[in-house]
């Protein structure tokens, strides 16, 4: 069995403010095993709203929780705030957790598994495999995640089903080693990409569940997000920049 300490949990914000508390609460009941420890990251992508007060307010409140906010001056990205927060990683493992209400925390302790086994430097977790939860939305998302993995897979060699998920999980020196430059959401298909070409890699893939929001619900991603996707499994994967 592979034993670690602390776990880092990189979240990215933007315009959250009714919901950061609700994500926060469930990070902070959350139990995981083997006694591991919790650094929570958020990194405030200069959001318009009230998210930098909520975050403050909620850090004031829970003074014992090991919480770290950092502050973007201006907007960059989803991507440039996953650079910000993994760069201040101190964790043995670094795990992406988005900060609406579309993944839930608990299953840190599934995707865990593979790597407490001794198997897995990098976890994917994948919304299309095993009988977990999964809300049913939009016909011609599911189709575009489908497309991009598929793209992905080609030029990576991978078999994933879920390349476009929020839930990656990485031994810390493995992300902080990489050369990231997406500052959107092409960071998904650029670090899956790049973890790919790391000689003598194991990568994992294990089912979790899948709670998605409406547009009116505050999700952000958009087709022009997908088309940036595909220069960018073009980009990352087939020319190896």
């Amino acid at each position: 069995m592979v034993k670690f300490d602390t776990l880092s949990i990189v979240v990215p914000v933007y315009n959250e403010a009714r919901t950061i508390h609700q994500i926060l609460d469930r990070l902070r009941v959350l139990e995981l095993i083997q006694g591991i420890r919790k650094e929570i990251i958020l990194v405030n992508d200069c959001s318009t709203d009230a998210s930098a007060e909520a975050l403050a307010t909620y850090a004031a409140q829970y003074p014992e929780l090991d919480l770290r906010i950092l502050h973007h001056a201006v907007n960059q990205g989803k991507g440039a705030a996953l650079h910000t927060g993994i760069r201040e990683a101190t964790g043995d493992y670094v795990i992406i957790q988005d900060a609406d209400l579309e993944y839930d925390p608990e299953e840190y302790n599934i995707m865990f598994k593979p790597i407490l086994k001794g198997f897995a430097d990098v976890v994917f977790g994948s919304r299309f495999m095993g009988g977990n939860p999964h809300r049913i939305l939009f016909f011609w998302h599911s189709i575009g995640n489908k497309v991009l993995t598929f793209l992905s897979n080609m030029f990576t060699d991978l078999n994933l089903t879920d390349m476009e998920t929020c839930y990656k999980l990485f031994r810390r020196d493995i992300i902080q080693g990489l050369a990231l430059e997406e500052k959107r959401f092409g960071f998904e298909p650029e670090v899956t990409a790049k973890v790919a070409r790391i000689p003598g890699i194991r990568i994992y893939e294990v089912g979790i569940s899948y709670y998605g929001r409406t547009y009116a619900e505050g999700k952000k991603i958009g087709w022009r997000d997908g088309f940036r996707a595909i220069y960018c499994i073009l980009r990352y994967g087939l020319l190896g920049k």
